[in-house]
């Protein structure tokens, strides 16, 4: 994993699903390609339409996942939006994290952070405001 900048496209992509989402949690998958950079974002469905939890819908993932491989890229990350504005990963997120090998993106209205899973705890590796 490499990616610890997201084309401003992609950031932007990213904050619009979080503000049409809002109050429920946003969220969607990263594809990145074999040189580390992050080649596409999945604006999926939040199935719980919670607050201060997401479960992106089965079919939508499989669905991401195999477009993802026809281009050539993998699922790397995940993001999801904090509606609360608290662009640090909640209690909610340390538990339902899938590993340490994917990166992590909190979205709030105007930002997306950037997190890597490292040894059990989340380091922030970068930071990406929309325009």
């Amino acid at each position: 994993m490499t990616a610890s900048r997201i084309d401003q496209r992609l950031v932007n992509a990213m904050v619009w699903h979080s503000r049409y989402e809002e109050p429920a949690e946003a969220c969607g998958l990263l594809a990145m390609d074999a040189q580390g950079s992050i080649r596409f974002v999945y604006c999926l469905t939040n199935s719980v339409e919670a607050t201060d939890s997401f479960t992106i819908a089965p079919h939508e993932y499989f669905g991401a996942s195999r477009h993802a491989e026809r281009n050539g890229w993998e699922i790397a990350g995940l993001f999801h939006s904090h509606p609360s504005g608290h662009l640090i990963p909640s209690a909610t997120d340390r538990s339902n994290a899938p590993g340490s090998d994917w990166l992590y993106v909190i979205v709030g209205t105007d930002e997306a952070r950037i997190f890597r899973l490292v040894r059990g705890q989340f380091d922030q590796i970068g930071a990406e405001r929309a325009s």
